[in-house]
């Protein structure tokens, strides 16, 4: 189990698996109708908050995939206008993180899937982002996806691996915002000191966020940058 330092809580979301949910059409809802929905999912979204902190959803995520070494020593939950430069700019904001780290490091990012496994219409996927044209790791990912909110089109793309999800996204103009959860002071364990190339016990900085779908609580993440100087 991954501890957080007690500094801080903060509220936030339920695994979705525990959310009550109905499947709606995607596409032809009437404008008043759709206005209904946008009002219940944001009050779904107000209910979900409280129920969980930092320390519960970074392990959710991680024990998604329990095999290998243990993937974090320690973390830390900061507050966001104490996150230090660069990591500050590429993490406090409700952005992609696939947009932030093309910009940041001038080049488009590939995906590589480490792991996946599909429970119905949940998919969890364990990935490292590489720059584009060379071997060089620059952030981790954990993504659990509640593919029930996505049309069939983003649902075949996603689950086919071959592009980062923000890409995904947005090239399928899917009705989306990110509430960013918590932001992370991480001691590297094994697993990713493996994954992004650097020091067991070395910190970086990574966070928490959700990912709304058309109004629902698709996505729940953990994204972890690579060591910058």
């Amino acid at each position: 189990m991954i501890e957080i330092a007690p500094t801080s809580r903060l509220r936030f979301h339920a695994p979705l698996k525990s959310v009550p949910t109905v499947r709606l059409p995607i596409g032809d809802i009437p404008a008043i109708s759709h206005t209904i929905e946008a009002g219940r999912a944001e009050a779904a979204h107000q209910n979900r908050k409280g129920e969980m902190n930092p320390h519960d959803e970074l392990n959710a995520l991680a024990d998604l995939f329990p095999e290998g070494d243990a993937l974090i020593a320690s973390a830390e939950h900061i507050p966001s206008a104490l996150t230090p430069e660069p990591y500050k700019t590429l993490l406090v904001h409700d952005q992609h993180m696939t947009v932030t780290m093309e910009a940041h490091h001038g080049a488009k990012v590939d995906v590589r899937i480490l792991d996946r496994r599909l429970d119905g219409d949940l998919y969890s996927r364990k990935i490292v982002l590489v720059k584009q044209g060379t071997k060089r790791v620059v952030q981790f990912g954990i993504v659990r996806f509640d593919l029930r909110y996505v049309t069939a089109a983003v649902r075949d793309e996603i689950l086919k691996g071959e592009t980062p999800l923000g890409r995904v996204l947005i090239e399928h103009n899917v009705l989306r915002h990110i509430d960013l959860g918590a932001i992370l002071r991480i001691t590297a364990g094994p697993g990713l000191a493996e994954a992004l190339g650097m020091p067991v016990g070395e910190v970086t900085y990574g966070r928490l966020a959700t990912i709304f779908c058309n109004h629902r609580p698709a996505v729940d993440l953990l994204e972890i940058s690579a060591p910058l100087e």
